[in-house]
């Protein structure tokens, strides 16, 4: 028997999909004390999955991601001037990049 070979995964071509996979970057205190540990963090749609994170940011920034955590947060009724409304769901996706690795939120796709 012979051992299989691993062969690495073919470039993806970053498309519309994939950079609406990627909202925003969140620029916060928190947040950004997360670069010390090679972390970024974005604003993703509430519908995505962790494998379809990991491609966009992969084939957008050209960078290898080790780990992904993900977390969403339930919209909740606010009250403003005696009118109610209701403030969306939302989730971030928190990334963890492959040591020497790095991306600069400060600067456009």
């Amino acid at each position: 028997m012979t051992a299989a070979k691993k062969t690495d995964k073919p470039a993806v071509k970053p498309t519309e999909a994939l950079y609406e996979m990627i909202r925003t970057p969140v620029i916060t205190e928190k947040a950004t004390m997360g670069s010390q540990y090679n972390q970024v963090t974005f604003r993703v749609p509430v519908s995505a999955r962790k494998p379809d994170i990991r491609l966009a940011v992969e084939a957008v920034f050209k960078v290898k991601v080790v780990k992904i955590n993900t977390s969403t947060q339930l919209g909740k009724t606010k009250v403003f001037k005696g009118r109610k409304a209701f403030r969306s769901d939302t989730k971030k996706a928190i990334v963890t990049l492959a040591e020497g690795q790095k991306i600069d939120v400060s600067t456009g796709i």
